[in-house]
């Protein structure tokens, strides 16, 4: 399975050969670097360094300067690992493109979520509320009950206000509509999580994965 690295640049449409609207993604998915590969004989397991966005030098510690320069790259803003065999065929110091994949492919997209701050009960966890009918309703939006008068305490686990968002996101199932290689870009079918400039890692699906993924796989064997 394909894996790289990617920043999200916004959603845009495209039409396809029936005519029909297509919302998609715009992702642009590298080049991205091979810095490092951990292998079961010495590191206990097996994954990929992957290196995204070149930048100055003398914004990388010491450290990742000599794991750079080991690989023959140049510094990288992103440094990921991915585990497993996704890249047991990368080298360090192979350059990974948007070529990996082709129209008709089927990825997961992990992100961080926009964040939404401090908010509410009903606005965090997609509480319906209270009824806003005269005399049924005191209470409209608060939380409600939040124990018994005997505890003393709030039981661990109770869905109360707090920040939202900014959190670790996969979106499985998505369709490659579209790749301009030569840009290094995907438009991908559906929505991304995350705010436009942010990382995103993709990973090539597998049929046996989610609904969402089966379902994909199968338009594409239609196509």
């Amino acid at each position: 399975m394909a894996t790289l690295l990617g920043r999200k640049l916004g959603m845009t449409e495209l039409f396809d050969e029936a005519g029909h609207r297509v919302p998609v993604t715009l992702v642009e998915a590298g080049p991205v670097v091979v810095v490092d590969r951990k292998t079961p004989e010495r590191d206990g397991y097996e994954a990929v360094r992957l290196g995204f966005g070149a930048i100055k030098e003398r914004r990388v510690g010491k450290a990742l300067r000599g794991v750079y320069a080991k690989a023959g790259v140049a510094p990288q803003r992103h440094l990921r690992e991915v585990r497993g065999p996704a890249g047991a065929g990368a080298q360090p110091g192979q350059t990974l493109t948007a070529e990996a994949f082709a129209p008709g492919d089927i990825v997961d997209v992990v992100g961080t979520s926009r964040g939404k701050g401090f908010t509410g009960a009903m606005k965090r966890h997609g509480f319906s509320g209270q009824r806003a009918t005269h005399g049924v309703s005191l209470m409209h939006r608060a939380v409600g009950s939040i124990g018994s008068s005997n505890m003393a305490r709030v039981l661990p686990g109770k869905r109360m206000p707090g920040r939202a968002g900014s959190a670790r996101v996969t979106v499985r199932g998505l369709r490659v509509v579209k790749v301009e290689a030569e840009r290094n870009l995907l438009y991908l079918r559906g929505a991304v999580p995350g705010v436009r400039g942010s990382l995103l890692l993709l990973r090539g699906a597998r049929a046996t994965g989610s609904g969402r993924t089966r379902r994909a796989a199968k338009e594409k064997e239609r196509s």
